[in-house]
């Protein structure tokens, strides 16, 4: 005979999370992550494949069910909280946690998963307030001390879900993720997409440019489209390994950093380097005219990310060295490696500067000649060439012998 266990609140020890399962109702649910939904500017729009007509009629049905008072399974609420508010929710009881978190993180909460639930909610009460608010349901808290515990669970939470792919389960919760890397990496700034900010220099990224590093350092390949279902299941299972083994906290944004160096470095002049192009009457043709053009490439930063993680962690399935220390070791004479040519570049003029990014040389590889699937080519291009930078320990004379790689 089955037992049950009367237990609201769990410990997760493979991604050190509390679990707390609770009920309110779908008044309070709403007002609660009422902030989140704003932000992300409306769980909806999200969701574009439940445009779709049968997705439409599916959701209609689970709307008119709310209005008739169906109990739809939990929602799952993710919270970053620290550690001191984590140790004290096993002393204070499930109500007392939730009023904190209310109160305490309520601009820091993710819906890890049911946002076709709530958007049926909020439609259910469009249609008949009174009743709905008043509806109980129930609600489970996540809660860590890290955004890749809360990413952990939701791609666990999804797999196998039609709906679903990696990218778009990432950018449920890049909001968080970017703020952790805002305190990580020191970029010149995250730019705001939703207010049309474009990238201007060197050390700039839109936030979906770094979910996609994140996705490409994961699964260390460039060969990533980040719009379309990630269908092989082997890359779910790299990504989840990779993000439950904190591989992402411990090196990820030490590669971000690196990458964010080398940009500011190589755009050092860029209006000089620009102005000499030009003025070069034998070749005006060159598409490739400042040092920051390298970066404003998204294959390139791909490559650059993808360079990195195979050369510190190995490739997937091939993992060189499972021992932590020896990997962070090799990550720190990386790190000291590419600081050492930093200072060369940062005491270059801009005529040395120009020789040694050898521009006109990547304009000829990239441009010279007619291809098909550019972007494949692009992408496999840049990550040949880091590959020789990483190899050659960062001591090249100039970019040439990457270029050529």
């Amino acid at each position: 005979m089955a037992t049950s266990i009367d237990h609201t609140l769990l410990h997760d020890q493979r991604v050190n999370c509390i679990s707390i399962m609770t009920a309110m109702t779908v008044r309070d649910y709403i007002n609660l992550v009422d902030s989140a939904y704003q932000k992300r500017g409306g769980l909806a729009h999200q969701r574009d494949a439940l445009k779709t007509t049968t997705a439409r009629r599916i959701r209609s049905r689970m709307v008119d069910d709310i209005v008739k008072g169906a109990v739809l399974p939990p929602i799952v609420i993710g919270v970053v909280a620290n550690n001191d508010f984590i140790k004290s929710i096993q002393e204070n009881s499930t109500s007392d946690t939730v009023t904190a978190i209310s109160s305490d993180y309520y601009e820091a909460l993710s819906i890890i998963d049911g946002m076709q639930r709530t958007t049926a909610l909020l439609e259910a009460l469009d249609q008949n307030r009174n009743s709905v608010e008043e509806h109980p349901m129930r609600v489970e808290f996540w809660i860590a001390d890290t955004t890749e515990s809360l990413i952990y669970r939701m791609l666990v939470l999804n797999t196998g879900q039609v709906p679903w792919n990696l990218s778009r389960q990432l950018q449920v919760v890049y909001a968080p993720l970017i703020e952790e890397m805002k305190g990580q990496v020191d970029f010149e700034r995250v730019l705001d997409t939703n207010a049309g900010e474009r990238r201007a220099k060197a050390g700039e990224y839109a936030p979906d440019n770094l979910v996609e590093l994140y996705i490409a350092f994961g699964l260390r390949k460039t060969d990533i489209d980040t719009q379309e279902t990630l269908a092989d299941e082997f890359s779910r299972l790299d990504m989840t390994e990779a993000l439950s083994s904190h591989k992402y906290r411990d090196f990820f944004y030490p590669v971000v950093q690196m990458m964010v160096d080398l940009d500011k470095a190589f755009s050092s002049f860029d209006a000089e380097i620009e102005a000499a192009i030009e003025g070069q009457t034998d070749d005006t043709a060159q598409k490739v005219k400042k040092g920051r053009s390298i970066f404003d490439s998204k294959p390139a930063r791909i490559g650059f990310v993808v360079a990195a993680a195979t050369t510190i962690l190995g490739r997937v399935g091939m993992e060189q060295d499972d021992d932590p220390d020896a990997t962070k070791a090799k990550l720190a004479a990386i790190q000291r490696s590419l600081s050492a040519l930093i200072d060369k570049l940062n005491g270059y003029d801009s005529d040395a500067l120009q020789t040694f990014l050898r521009l006109d040389v990547l304009s000829e590889r990239l441009y010279g000649q007619k291809r098909s699937a550019v972007g494949r080519y692009e992408r496999a291009f840049f990550d040949s060439a880091f590959k020789i930078l990483f190899e050659e320990d960062f001591k090249v004379p100039s970019m040439e012998p990457c270029w050529r790689a």
